[in-house]
């Protein structure tokens, strides 16, 4: 309602919910789930913690003036049952819907304590919107607010502010807006997200019964209430965030009073405090890993001041990067080394794996070795520990396997055209050398021929074992003078990949 204020943990609600719904957002990955998981988690501690602190609230009017003001504490007493009964009603029906929902999903998975098809996204909107449940749970809700505020005087209705409502979502960039149940429940809304909506209602409803309960036995007189479940919490949008981008966390005492004023410790700094929450911000000139825990101290009503521990909280800062592959050079060459380098955002190098199918592969720290044999395609597949004890495919990328081009076969610096009779006859070796190849790949003639063709003479022929120039040949060398033809034919070289190569001849004309 407007004009009034909210308490703490319905602004605590608040927060959880609109990371809820960036969340939806996106797609489903299982850290997406997770964070769904986690979430249902908080509001659902959060909610036994308001139901503790009604109960005390009940425990304290009952063993105080109830006892000692029947006469006026009893018609009180009585209307605030009712809005637990009421606020239970709609609690028992979210109950309903949950239980069917999880038998739909396949029950409860022990492993990650979560329903196990939670990433489906068939059966929220099977369930809530075709079978009608989401059109019956709005009205619920509509129903279980009017009647809860019912119950309060008009004055006592000015200061009250229910999170308890089901008022569709505004819709954003020109988008046609949705119904309630369609945004929540719809197309495109994981099992897992259903659930943490169901569980917001649930936390909602009991914040709302809260409220409702302390105004009505307040109006004989305050009890004193000792809340004796807490838990500190922090929210952070991202853990995960870009180098020279601010790292923010709200961090908060879960099921406290609005009046009090908690001091809050950061790395054994003090951190500024409003409203019993703390915003926690350092600046990130510098990538890495980093850690940070700290205290909430806050004093009860019996005057003792109470520690609670921050469980140690962890982010990363990474640079800027955008990768950019051609696909159409994705080769990998037989016989030589292949570095590759490999990198995952928001995981650190040292928790990536790398494998390989067609080949295999070594290194670290991102920067790795492959190696392959035989012509065809090779896969390399990249997995990160996400998790503690959680491992996933982050990628697989595809690679042709190539031989590595033939050299050219070069004499006296010349693989054709034309030199000096002096230079032919000052050179002892044939050389097979790649050109505009970027590997390092060494090739060694193995056999080739020489025919040395005169003007008006018979052509000479002699052929050689290895690279180098035999004497017969060295004989026959000796003898060009201008005008003589010099061809190497039949060269035979061999590269690192052990395949024996056929090269183009070479025809040089001495001058």
């Amino acid at each position: 309602m407007a004009g009034g204020k909210q308490t703490p943990r319905q602004r605590m609600i608040g927060i959880l919910y609109l990371v809820l719904l960036g969340l939806i957002a996106l797609n489903v990955p299982d850290s997406l789930l997770d964070a769904f998981k986690n979430i249902t988690d908080s509001l659902d501690h959060s909610r036994e913690n308001v139901t503790t602190s009604i109960g005390n609230t009940y425990s304290a009017f009952e063993q105080t003036k109830l006892k000692e003001q029947p006469e006026r504490a009893k018609p009180v007493y009585d209307k605030a049952k009712q809005a637990s009964k009421i606020a239970e009603d709609l609690n028992k029906y979210v109950e309903s819907l949950k239980a069917k929902l999880i038998q739909e999903g396949g029950g409860i998975n022990q492993e990650t304590g979560d329903v196990d098809a939670r990433d489906n996204l068939d059966i929220s909107p099977r369930i809530m919107i075709n079978e009608k449940n989401a059109e019956a749970l709005k009205k619920k809700i509509e129903d279980t607010r009017a009647q809860l505020l019912g119950l309060l005087d008009a004055k006592d209705r000015e200061g009250i502010n229910f999170s308890l409502d089901a008022t569709a979502p505004k819709a954003k960039g020109g988008n046609k807006q949705k119904e309630w149940g369609e945004a929540y429940f719809g197309d495109g809304i994981p099992l897992g997200a259903s659930l943490t909506t169901l569980a917001k209602i649930q936390a909602d409803a009991k914040n709302a019964e809260n409220e409702v309960v302390k105004k009505l036995l307040g109006k004989v007189d305050q009890a004193v209430v000792n809340l004796d479940k807490f838990a500190a919490v922090a929210v952070a949008p991202s853990s995960y965030v870009v180098a020279g981008q601010p790292y923010t966390a709200e961090i908060f005492l879960t099921a406290y009073d609005s009046k009090s004023n908690p001091t809050i410790t950061v790395n054994g700094s003090n951190i500024q405090v409003s409203e019993g929450r703390g915003k926690y911000t350092v600046n990130t000139s510098r990538e890495g890993f980093f850690k940070y825990s700290g205290t909430i101290k806050v004093v009860g009503t019996d005057g003792q001041t109470k520690t609670y521990q921050l469980p140690v909280q962890e982010y990363q800062v990474a640079k800027p990067s955008a990768v950019v592959s051609p696909d159409k050079m994705n080769v990998l060459y037989i016989g030589v080394p292949n570095p590759i380098s490999v990198s995952a955002p928001g995981v650190p190098l040292e928790k990536l794996r790398v494998s390989m199918s067609g080949g295999s592969v070594k290194g670290s720290g991102g920067k790795y070795t492959a190696s392959v044999s035989s012509i065809g395609t090779a896969k390399v597949t990249v997995s990160g520990e996400v998790a503690p004890g959680k491992t996933q495919v982050l990628g697989v990328t595809e690679f042709r396997v190539k031989r590595i081009p033939d050299p050219k076969a070069m004499f006296a610096g010349k693989s054709g055209g034309s030199t000096s009779a002096a230079n032919i006859r000052g050179q002892d070796r044939l050389f097979a050398r790649l050109e505009n190849f970027e590997f390092d790949a060494k090739f060694n003639v193995t056999r080739f021929s020489l025919l040395l063709a005169k003007p008006r003479q018979d052509v000479i022929k002699v052929t050689s074992t290895g690279g180098t120039v035999s004497a017969q040949m060295r004989a026959a060398l000796n003898t060009v003078t201008p005008g003589t033809k010099v061809i190497f034919t039949d060269i035979v070289a061999v590269g690192p990949d052990g395949s024996q190569r056929g090269l183009d001849d070479i025809v040089i004309s001495a001058n």
